[in-house]
């Protein structure tokens, strides 16, 4: 049963990788596809590089195969923290002289251990760049390493500046033959520039590769903690490599037989010293405000018989960037927006058998032809693109894929400014007419179609400078404006676009000035000359700025004068009285329960009390207003008399002063004349004679709620 459905799934598996070649990649053989990032399939074996377990440890494998083989975890770790990135297999057997393997290349990013005793010892360990191999046929060793890779190897990526590069993905091209495998890989810069986003592209040759896993080995001194080279001597066969011929020959027919020697120096030298450096040691392409999260690698014969590699570059923001390789540089030819809203690209896959693009993101998939030579619809613009998809027919730019006979095709790829010397070529441009009034403004738009263009302006056939922002022509990205426009100004404008010393005419005027309107004169008004009348007008504007300032001089003065007189006013009605004049100063002084017997008297006889005592009365919330015309408001009956004595000994104090303490409002009302009732006592003298009074009482254990 489980044969079967082991059988039943391998069906599905070799149609779907049957289905995805014959679609996307028809130039290679079915029984061998590698699908992106880190999933090759060889032969039947399925080689994977990608976290495992429920540790989530990185790890490559090679499953469905009868030697099951995995990455070595101690004594030293193979892998520290991996994220892989691309996978590539590259036929190293093919017509080798030396009977050499297949090799499987793996291209991740990694915590860089050699660099623990190093200036990163006291921050965060650098993430580098790494490229490990294997070969296809590796099957273990004997009774060291087994079901372990014995040819596990691994290297330095280096790009532009080691220890800040983030390795996001790498495409390669073979040209028919492994021997020019070359690897196009995008790296992300930080740490150096925190505040921008800057994005490198970097190729590599196999032969760079290769040269750096012959070279010396690093070894971990455990002494000093540190990866450092190693410089003793190497056992043979040498480690890391695939079987061969000369191993062969000395009875080395797979990797079980390597002797135990060289078995342990693998697992303790998996490091190499040297580091894969790009080509020509210089990246092909730096780019500001740009994060390159994939890259997809085509190779196009060109007119001139020279073999060039166009790039398509997906940005962090949804934009798919087309370039072409020339030489030890990279020209972008395009610009396209893939996705309306703004997303990475995650996966881009070429066709050149349908020669359609696919853009992979989390919205969907998109499908983008590989070349659209229609939007060139000069021979200046065709050829300055440098597109090797596209060539000049003499009367529109057209695909060379798409043409039989190329004898008329004009195309420079290479310097991108020969062929066209025929101006009728160019198309038809339609003048527009501007009109503008004497010392007004008027902008004279001219769009460039590539931004590696500038713009040239001719007035009446003279070459138009700036002035650094002075005079009345400015020149910027969106076209001329012309400021202050005199009547001399009026004429023919037009455009050209200069790009790699080629001048093609973009846009054409023709500016008419007319003279400002005097405006309606009554009859027997002289008229006098234009000049007289300038200078006339230069005095009048003279005066009216005096005028100006004269009035403002004033009106600033009469509000000087105006808060002053606010002010004092102000200080004069400062003070309110309530019901009638107060006296200057007012001592609220505590009522003893002997004024509260004032209470108890008619209504008419408490608007005055002869010996001035202050009365609390308790009332509703109301709003008083401060005019002294209120009538005043009826009082309440006084609540009715408290016990002369709690139950603790301690005297009653007056009820209104109890209930200062909550939330009701009070109403004040003081007489103008001072208390002078005998009965009066203070609060100092009435507390003194509870508190004496109380050093003879027993207090109960538990206190009356409103007791003080």
């Amino acid at each position: 049963m489980l044969e079967k459905r082991q059988k039943q799934q391998d069906r599905v598996l070799q149609s779907r990788q049957a289905f995805a070649e014959a679609k996307f990649n028809p130039s290679v053989r079915l029984w061998y596809i590698c699908l992106p990032p880190t999933l090759c399939l060889h032969h039947g074996s399925l080689y994977t590089a990608t976290r495992y377990e429920f540790r989530s440890l990185p790890d490559i494998r090679r499953n469905r195969h009868q030697r099951v083989l995995r990455t070595e975890e101690s004594p030293l770790h193979w892998l520290n923290d991996a994220e892989f990135v691309a996978s590539v297999l590259v036929r190293e057997s093919t017509r080798s002289s030396v009977g050499d393997d297949d090799k499987i290349y793996y291209f991740f990013t990694e915590r860089a251990g050699e660099e623990s005793t190093s200036i990163f010892e006291k921050t965060q360990v650098p993430r580098v760049a790494r490229v490990a191999r294997v070969c296809k046929n590796d099957l273990g060793g004997k009774k060291i390493l087994q079901r372990k890779w014995t040819s596990f190897m691994k290297a330095r990526l280096v790009c532009y500046i080691p220890y800040y590069e983030v390795l996001k993905d790498v495409a390669s091209l073979d040209g028919g033959n492994w021997t020019s495998t070359v690897f196009y890989a995008t790296f992300i810069l930080s740490a150096q520039w925190r505040s921008i986003e800057v994005s490198a592209v970097c190729r590599y040759n196999i032969s760079e590769v290769r040269a750096a896993f012959e070279g010396a080995y690093m070894e971990y001194q455990d002494s000093s903690r540190k990866w450092s080279q190693f410089t003793g001597d190497v056992p043979e066969p040498r480690p890391g490599s695939c079987i061969t011929n000369r191993a062969r020959k000395r009875g080395y027919n797979s990797s079980q037989d390597l002797p135990n020697g060289v078995l342990d120096f693998i697992k303790l030298h998996p490091l190499m010293y040297d580091e894969v450096k790009p080509t020509d040691r210089v990246p092909l392409l730096i780019k500001k405000n740009v994060v390159y999260t994939q890259v997809a690698v085509d190779r196009v014969q060109a007119l001139d018989g020279h073999m060039y590699d166009i790039l398509f570059l997906g940005t962090g923001n949804g934009w798919i960037h087309k370039a072409v390789v020339i030489g030890s540089t990279v020209h972008i030819t395009e610009e396209m927006q893939a996705f309306k809203n703004p997303q990475p690209v995650e996966n881009i896959v070429i066709s050149k058998q349908q020669r359609n693009l696919y853009i992979g993101a989390q919205s969907g998939v998109l499908q983008l032809p590989l070349s659209t030579c229609s939007q060139y619809i000069s021979c200046f613009s065709c050829i300055l693109a440098r597109d090797p998809y596209c060539a000049w027919d003499g009367k529109s730019c057209r695909e060379v894929a798409d043409v039989l006979d190329r004898t008329l095709l004009i195309q420079d790829v290479l310097h991108g400014n020969m062929g066209c010397w025929n101006d009728s070529v160019q198309a038809v441009l339609v003048q527009k007419n501007r009109t503008v009034l004497h010392g007004g403004d008027v902008l004279l738009p001219c769009e460039q179609t590539s931004n590696l263009a500038r713009a040239t302006w001719m007035v009446n056939g003279t070459k138009v400078f700036a002035e650094d922002g002075q005079g009345h022509f400015r020149l910027g990205v969106d076209g001329l404006l012309v400021t202050d426009t005199q009547l001399e100004y009026s004429g023919e404008y037009q455009c050209y676009a200069e790009e790699n010393g080629l001048q093609t005419l973009v846009a054409t005027y023709a500016l008419t000035v007319l003279p400002k309107e005097l405006g309606p004169q009554p009859p027997g008004t002289p008229t006098f000359p234009s000049w007289h009348l300038a200078r006339d007008d230069a005095g009048n504007v003279n005066f009216i700025y005096i005028m100006i300032i004269t009035v403002l001089s004033g009106l600033c003065f009469v509000l000087m004068i105006v808060l002053f007189y606010v002010c004092c006013l102000q200080r004069r009605r400062g003070k309110y009285q309530l019901g009638g004049p107060q006296p200057s100063s007012v001592e609220l002084q505590t009522v003893s329960s002997n004024c509260l017997s004032k209470g108890r008297q008619d209504e008419e006889e408490l608007s005055t009390y002869p010996d001035g005592c202050l009365q609390i009365i308790p009332g509703e919330a109301t709003t008083l207003s401060l005019s002294p015309k209120v009538t005043p408001l009826a009082l309440p009956p006084p609540p009715p008399p408290l016990p002369a004595e709690f139950t603790n000994g301690i005297s009653t104090l007056p009820n209104m002063l109890r209930k200062m303490n909550g939330n009701s409002y009070m109403l004040l009302r003081q007489n103008e004349e001072p208390c002078t009732s005998p009965l009066y006592n203070s609060f100092t003298e009435e507390l003194s004679k509870i508190l004496e009074k109380r050093k003879h009482t027993q207090l109960v254990e538990k206190l009356d709620e409103s007791s003080v």
